[in-house]
């Protein structure tokens, strides 16, 4: 372990309520000491933490259905053991279901309900085990502000004539297709400005308890950044729609400075983090491994007059030549 040393009209109108508002009005909001003891998820919202439940738990379910997850033992209860810490040291008032999602898409999203899935190539990116926990404590802070279905909420307020979809579980007409080709409705993982900040200032509190160093917050933030400028196209989509502009850098930089009071030594990153990178990494070398051989495996080609059933086309992709196309073509002979 690495630790590191530092010193209606009426509704309509309500929807002022579902953005962040200040948080130096909130004192409990900025005192760490405070986590657990404050409701950080209050103000409109359409649905019961049960409705949010079961609602979270029928997208996860979508979301395995078309994504691959990657099962090996050791990565998933690393990934979750690691979640799962940071969930007791946050605002959280539901179970977490953390997964490992085989992408490698720098990413990780968590549905309303606590289900969340933390991309591989998020794992790979990351240089240390606090980097990871600081992307995965927004992500869970965003859950903790029921941020999910605030937003849901509020699309929903706005389009009045589509509220009893909510209730009557018609939401097939609203999947799009976000992240790594996923259908998901936009609402859960497309964030306004405010909550974006609001996840950065809850997660960094949630990291700094959890015995993190909150500094790695920003470093992989500003890695991230230099990346994407370098090679457009590095974070994923969800991740995009929001990135980390120096303006939540600097806001992250400033809340660390001014509420998270130094402690005298924070967790860096550990060894167990490198063996799991490592053992992930050795997964994705060997599914590229075994892409690479079927792609280079022999493919049969029926002979000509086969009787065994039409082939739609050859090896080189041009069209099989028929029965009647294998007939000798006779040739008079001269004189």
């Amino acid at each position: 372990m690495i630790l590191r040393f530092r010193a209606p009209v009426a509704i309509l109108a309500s929807l002022s309520l579902l953005s962040v508002g200040s948080f130096a009005g909130d004192k409990k909001k900025q005192d760490p000491e405070e986590i657990g003891n404050r409701d950080v998820g209050k103000g409109v919202n359409f649905y019961s933490l049960e409705k949010e439940i079961a609602l979270g738990k029928q997208l996860a379910q979508e979301v395995e259905r078309q994504a691959k997850i990657i099962d090996d033992p050791i990565i998933a209860e690393y990934v979750n053991r690691v979640g799962q810490n940071l969930v007791r040291n946050s605002d959280a008032k539901v179970p977490f279901t953390i997964k490992v999602l085989d992408s490698e898409e720098v990413n990780a999203f968590a549905l309303p309900g606590g289900f969340f899935f933390v991309n591989s190539g998020l794992m790979l990116k990351a240089e240390s085990e606090a980097e990871l926990a600081g992307v995965m404590a927004h992500e869970i802070a965003h859950v903790a502000a029921r941020h999910g279905t605030k937003q849901a909420t509020k699309g929903e307020i706005a389009n009045i004539a589509t509220i009893p979809l909510i209730f009557m579980g018609g939401w097939a007409g609203y999947a799009i297709r976000q992240g790594a080709g996923l259908a998901i409705p936009l609402g859960f993982l497309k964030f306004s400005q405010a909550m974006e900040s609001e996840a950065d200032y809850l997660g960094l509190q949630y990291l700094y308890k959890s015995g993190y160093d909150p500094t790695a917050f920003v470093d992989f933030f500003e890695k991230i950044q230099s990346l994407e400028k370098k090679k457009p196209g590095t974070l994923a989509k969800i991740f995009s729609s929001h990135p980390p502009t120096d303006n939540r850098i600097k806001s992250a930089q400033t809340e660390i400075q001014k509420i998270l009071v130094a402690k005298p030594e924070y967790v860096v990153n550990t060894s167990e983090f490198n063996d799991v990178k490592n053992r992930l990494a050795m997964l994705h070398n060997r599914r590229k491994v075994d892409v690479d051989k079927d792609s280079n495996r022999p493919r049969l080609r029926r002979a000509p007059g086969s009787t065994t059933g039409p082939v739609d086309e050859n090896e080189d992709g041009t069209k099989p030549k028929t029965d009647q196309d294998e007939r000798p073509t006779l040739k008079r002979r001269d004189g």
